[in-house]
């Protein structure tokens, strides 16, 4: 019996020791065929070390496809010290080679970790450096790729673009507010290595590294180049404490051009104070606007039916009492009786506060809401201001006044441009913006676009027609004159502004400024040019701003082939002006004929027949007394 059951136990025992040992073969046949991959990857991550491949960022453009942000390859320095044998001449060469102090490049070559990067003295190496430390051949010393943004055209645009740190980062401006679209993923070399760092018999593996998407601007560089040129001739000849320019499309918010100065290079962004760096003065800068804000003022006594710009009138003494504040005109002695179409092309203070008073402060101060002062326009680019605006509650008589002419409010340049542009685009106000698509490098293909963004209807497109009209005026008969260009509709105003420092006007510290837009009867483009405290000039934005702008309106023509026109108004000529004539059509007359019609010219002839056969220039351009008529003869 005793027996029966140790048999019987011995029986049970085998029977589970032979589950036992099924179950560990069949556990044991499951790992090496179902559950291989899964263990061979965790033995693998166990024994690799990635040698890092940064991306390339992607690249910043122009509307047209110009590269204004790019990159350039480098090479960086990178020490598996496990795998350094010779750590005392690695030491040595390498701090040589990098002008690192020995004991400083021992610390990275005896370090116990298993990748070190000597850090920053081994970043983005020179072809030389790098070739150096090459020739050294020694083990557990690699050289990686690294890319370097690089800013082909260097301070251009500098402050819309922004840059970026060591590490390829955005730091300040579109690199900034769009960093996750334009940083890649990194790539890398995986190698394999023991626990005490000994490379493995084990083939590296390549992971590609992925670069980030590209930014297309609306930025035309044709226009933004003539801008950079005219800020640099302003500082060359005024030594202006700062000065400024914006480029807007204003049937769309797309900004052409941006610029201003003190500007730096981003490619050297290291040796710029943090106040140059991080002021974008365009969307960043806030002020009295001076007489360009007359526009506004203007825009909205046409809307709400007040005058009749062409047929009322105001009868200007050089001052007006308000509240007893003696608020005057720029000219002494006043401009007598005008319309109010000559109130701003004179750009009479006192028909302004007229207009001022006649609107009320309900009414001026919610167009000047509506225009989108006193708020962000949401434009994508940091660090915009906001402006300041009177609380309603605090106006006063002379606070409606001087308002209503540009002073005591504080606007943004992109704010002024935005309002101006919903003045003559048929009354629309749209967000404006710089970036017009982001896009996968490699394919091209856009993946976000940004279409135009209606705030709101301020005016009607009837008020917008007579206001564009009224601009014109102001270049062809009045203060804009300096900006005229013959054969092309401009339309402008003048701003002078006195600037405030602790609550009190400056003497003799002033913004000048000129805006303008370009055709007026269909504008494409809408130009504001600042100049803070310009030296050694007269204080008249007329002498100052005006001339400088009509040498970007020039330029601007020529960008977006704006065509000539016939239709626009006479310049209004001052003593100073050339006298202008039209080119009769002589083809086909006599030479004796042609002398008698082109009796304001001078002729070169061609040819020695007596019949014109070809004139150059064409009938009916305009060249200036005396000019050239050359005559082919037959």
């Amino acid at each position: 019996m005793f027996f029966k059951k140790i048999d019987e136990r011995i029986k049970i025992t085998f029977l589970v020791m032979l589950i036992l040992f099924i179950f560990i073969i069949l556990r044991v046949f499951y790992i090496q065929v179902f559950d291989y991959k899964k263990l061979n990857e965790y033995a693998s991550d166990l024994w690799s070390r990635d040698l890092p491949i940064e991306a390339n960022r992607g690249l910043i453009l122009d509307r047209n496809g110009v590269v204004l942000a790019d990159n350039l390859t480098t090479t960086s320095l990178v020490l598996i010290p496990n795998q350094i044998k010779e750590k005392e001449k690695a030491t040595e060469e390498l701090s040589k080679i990098l002008n690192v102090s020995y004991d400083e490049m021992q610390k990275h070559v005896y370090k116990k970790t298993s990748i070190e990067r000597v850090h920053p003295e081994g970043r983005r190496l020179s072809y030389d450096i790098a070739e150096k430390i090459s020739n050294l051949k020694l083990e557990g010393v690699y050289l990686v790729k690294e890319a370097k943004r690089y800013y082909p055209y260097g301070n251009l645009l500098s402050h819309s673009l922004g840059y970026v740190g060591i590490d390829n980062q955005g730091l300040s401006g579109l690199e900034l507010e769009y960093d996750k679209y334009l940083t890649g993923k990194s790539g890398a070399i995986k190698y394999f290595s023991d626990a005490k760092g000994n490379k493995l018999n084990v083939s590296d593996v390549y992971v590609e590294p992925q670069d980030g998407m590209n930014l297309y601007l609306t930025i035309d560089i044709n226009i933004q180049k003539s801008i950079e040129r005219e800020l640099d001739n302003i500082v060359d000849m005024f030594s202006p404490d700062m000065a400024l320019a914006i480029v807007m499309n204003p049937k769309t918010g797309e900004i052409l051009g941006m610029g201003s100065r003190p500007d730096y290079n981003p490619n050297t962004y290291q040796k710029y104070s943090q106040d140059v760096l991080s002021r974008n003065l365009p969307v960043w800068s806030s002020y009295e606007p001076g007489s360009t804000f007359k526009i506004i003022t203007m825009a909205t006594s046409v809307e709400e039916k007040i005058i009749d710009i062409e047929n009322d009138h105001f009868y200007d003494s050089g001052s007006v009492n308000v509240d007893g504040s003696v608020l005057k005109c720029w000219k002494a002695g006043g401009h007598g009786d005008q319309t109010f179409l000559q109130v701003l092309q004179n750009s009479c203070n006192p028909g302004f506060v007229k207009l001022g008073q006649m609107l009320g402060k309900e009414r001026l101060f919610s167009y000047i809401k509506k225009f989108g002062f006193g708020e962000k326009t949401g434009v994508d680019l940091n660090g915009e201001g906001q402006g300041i605006l009177f609380p309603l509650e605090k106006v006063g008589n002379v606070e409606l006044s001087t308002t209503a002419f540009g002073q005591g409010v504080s606007v943004t340049p992109i704010q002024q441009v935005t309002a101006v542009s919903a003045v003559v685009n048929g009354g629309y106000l749209y967000k404006p913006y710089i970036v017009k698509s982001i896009a996968e490098k490699e394919t091209n293909s856009i993946i976000q676009e940004t279409s135009k963004t209606l705030v709101r209807k301020v005016i009607s497109s009837e008020t917008s027609a007579i206001m564009r009209h009224a601009l014109e005026s102001v270049v062809a008969k009045g203060g804009g004159k300096a900006a005229y260009i013959e054969g092309y509709r401009i339309g402008g105003k003048t701003g002078t502004a006195q600037k405030v420092k602790d609550g009190r006007y400056m003497v003799g510290n002033y913004i000048m400024s000129f805006m303008s837009i370009v055709p007026s009867n269909d504008p494409e483009a809408v130009f504001y040019l600042a100049i803070d405290n310009p030296k050694n000039t007269a204080l008249l934005s007329s002498y100052t701003t005006t001339p400088i702008a009509r040498r970007v309106l020039l330029d601007i023509i020529d960008a977006l082939d704006i065509k000539e026109q016939k239709e626009g108004m006479e310049k209004d000529l001052e003593w100073t002006d050339k006298i202008m004539y039209q080119v009769p059509n002589v083809i086909g007359k006599s030479v004796k004929e042609a002398k008698k019609l082109l009796s304001n010219f001078t002729i070169e002839y061609t040819g020695t027949g007596e019949t014109v056969i070809s004139q150059s220039p064409d009938a009916n351009t305009k060249l200036e007394d005396r000019g050239t008529v050359r005559l082919l003869l037959e």
